[in-house]
């Protein structure tokens, strides 16, 4: 059996500014299409003002007594009022809330993989709340998470700043990192802050470039003796070659001379 359709029976949003015959005092202040205020008059006279001009009467200030009113095309008056919240939503930053889970035990491995997940959403604009999970008797021993949180935040400090000090509810403890004003203000993004665990990664490249010359000397000692030796063996064999092809036949004519 087919389920039956649900309508929505909320009536459709409907515009509250008041135009035109929906302004219902008795009088208004009325401003002109130039910006200049003409005073305050009756709404059936500011209505027929704004008709002559092939215009609306829209109420600005309902706030106001009495209300102001100002002659305008209200269909371009609406169109800039959108395009005016679009730009503002346009500037706005929306930011995420992440959270991370350590244990108070938690392995070194473990520890440098989600602090780099907590550097990663920091780095993205995004606040951290991290959390320290205790189970059993480790509740008992709160500075733990305490030193453990400090010491995130102290790693992360290039990155990230503490909007919320650790505080502990129940066999929770959590902190708030908020991104950095270098973060916020663009200075940083996810591939420039070097984390700590991928410095020594880069150092030993450079490293071993800059020492290159002190490395290639044991090679080049290894293999200069054997270019060397080669180059000698070629040269004396050469040479050797070239006096063992002279002599077997340079000497039999001077023997048949000698002999002549």
């Amino acid at each position: 059996m087919p389920v039956p359709r649900r309508f929505d029976r909320r009536p459709p949003e409907r515009d509250s500014t008041r135009i035109n015959d929906r302004i219902r005092v008795p009088e208004v202040r009325l401003v002109g299409e130039d910006g200049k205020q003409i005073g305050v008059i009756k709404t059936s006279e500011a209505l027929a003002y704004a008709q002559e001009r092939d215009l609306d009467l829209v109420e600005v200030a309902a706030e106001a007594r009495p209300p102001v009113c100002r002659v305008l095309d209200y269909s371009k008056y609406k169109y800039e009022q959108e395009q005016k919240q679009k730009a503002a939503r346009k500037h706005q930053q929306q930011i995420n809330i992440r959270e991370i889970k350590f244990r108070p035990k938690i392995a070194q491995n473990d520890y440098d993989t989600k602090k780099g997940h907590v550097r990663r959403f920091l780095t993205g604009k995004d606040k951290v709340k991290v959390t320290i999970m205790f189970r059993g008797r480790e509740v008992t021993h709160p500075e733990r998470g305490v030193a453990l949180l400090n010491k995130l935040a102290e790693e992360l400090v290039d990155v990230g700043t503490v909007e919320q000090s650790p505080l502990q509810d129940g066999r929770n403890m959590t902190m708030m990192l908020g991104p950095s004003k270098a973060v916020l203000a663009g200075e940083l993004d996810g591939d420039t802050p070097a984390a700590a665990g991928d410095a020594p990664a880069v150092k030993p490249d450079a490293g071993s470039q800059s020492n290159g010359p002190a490395v290639t000397p044991d090679a080049a000692q290894s293999d200069a003796p054997a270019v060397e030796t080669e180059a000698g063996a070629q040269g004396d064999a050469g040479s050797n070659g070239h006096h063992n092809g002279d002599e077997p036949t340079a000497p039999s004519p001077a023997s048949s001379d000698a002999t002549a």
